[in-house]
């Protein structure tokens, strides 16, 4: 019996990845299920970061089919994109948190955007996310206060307020330490362990070696999956 039996959260059929109007990844197939951990690897202007945002309708999909949440990103209006949003977490490498707001003043901004109006509950929410990651206390602090391991939890933590099918975590840790990236690892799968999909885009091959999961490869215009392609675990 197949525990992925339930609709994937991600489908892909013949998708062409676009950056700046060339082609970078020519028909993308592939599924991505509830509870599912998957890493994205390949060289650097591979198409990777052109993925992930072509998954969240960041970028546009000119040819072939992309569900995303139930919603289709190949026909997907710009009204319907803050709810696709909903519906999934985003996690940048380099933070992009408001300078001159504290911490509690992002995850609100946030929690606004999105349709929250209960200050209660909203403040109630606020503290569950912070908690989760980590970070209970952090809420009167600013981003420059932080190091930037925490700054990468309280991105975490914004990406998870509105209980996201997915999380699509482009580089979470490129910029952090190895010891403070292996704990970010360790959150998004003790994340993924209760029931979010991960796709996570990485260069450290250290996490594929100590944690093994599905991989998902951009080479040479392809995507390959582990699941039915031979892949290297290298950048070439």
């Amino acid at each position: 019996m197949n525990p992925f039996s339930e609709a994937p959260i991600v489908e892909a059929k013949n998708a062409y990845i676009l950056q700046e109007y060339q082609t970078v990844i020519s028909k993308a197939s592939f599924e991505i299920h509830k509870g599912e951990f998957v890493y994205l690897i390949g060289r650097t202007g591979g198409g990777k970061s052109s993925l992930l945002k072509t998954l969240y309708a960041d970028l546009p999909l000119r040819s072939g089919e992309m569900n995303v949440a139930g919603f289709h990103i190949h026909k997907i209006k710009r009204s319907e994109i803050p709810f696709l949003r909903r519906k999934v977490g985003i996690v940048f490498q380099d933070f992009q948190l408001f300078p001159d707001r504290n911490v509690a003043e992002n995850l609100l901004f946030v929690m606004k955007a999105t349709g929250w109006h209960d200050s209660g509950k909203m403040k109630n929410r606020l503290a569950e996310v912070l908690m989760r990651v980590g970070l209970g206390s952090v809420g009167n602090k600013m981003p420059h206060q932080l190091s930037g391991g925490e700054q990468q939890r309280v991105v975490i933590a914004r990406a998870l307020i509105n209980e996201p099918q997915i999380l699509f975590a482009d580089e979470p840790t490129g910029n952090l330490d190895p010891e403070v990236a292996e704990g970010i690892l360790q959150l998004f799968l003790e994340i993924n362990r209760s029931g979010t999909a991960v796709l996570m885009a990485t260069h450290n091959h250290t996490f594929l070696q100590a944690h093994p999961a599905r991989v998902l490869k951009c080479q040479n215009g392809k995507l390959l999956d582990s699941q039915k392609d031979e892949i290297s675990l290298t950048n070439d």
